[in-house]
């Protein structure tokens, strides 16, 4: 028979998922609140920026991303029809296609990192030492996160934006 999680085990799991989703919540809210799109917007934007060349493979972004196929592929199509990206066929492979951020998509990312950088303070800076910051990455990475490998915002380099 398998071994059952300790109580203090499913204790964590349900205080991590409830941390999770009510801090995503808040940092969503504050993004809507400055009049941005969702957080998703911005994760799609600051992968794309960060990739060579600012393009990447939808199939890339989704991997990156961590969130369905169906949702990346809307995602996609939503930053297209307004301009934040652009699509283009692969000359290698002209059934594939590349997905490109555009010079608005550029300056969207930047202008909602100064609402998002601000929504990660109030809702984990303010509450957390950097020396506590840094005890929960090591126990994040013991759980297959890697906190240290979190890209640093845009025009900020001293700073990361989590996720």
């Amino acid at each position: 028979m398998k071994r059952k999680p300790s109580t203090e085990a499913t204790a964590a799991w349900v205080r991590l998922m409830r941390v999770r989703s009510r801090v995503l919540d808040a940092v969503e809210q504050e993004l809507k609140k400055a009049g941005f799109p969702p957080l998703a917007w911005y994760d799609a934007l600051l992968e794309l920026s960060r990739a060579p060349g600012g393009e990447m493979r939808p199939v890339e972004l989704e991997k990156q991303m961590l969130i369905p196929q169906y949702s990346t592929s809307r995602l996609i199509d939503r930053l297209v029809d307004e301009k934040l990206a652009a699509r283009r066929e692969c000359k290698m492979d002209k059934r594939g296609q590349f997905v490109e951020i555009t010079d608005a998509g550029r300056e969207l990312q930047k202008k909602m990192w100064a609402a998002y950088s601000a929504a990660i303070e109030k809702h984990v800076g303010s509450k957390l030492s950097d020396a506590d910051a840094m005890r929960l990455c090591g126990l994040l990475d013991r759980l297959g996160c890697a906190c240290s490998a979190t890209p640093a915002a845009p025009d900020d380099r001293d700073s990361t934006a989590a996720r």
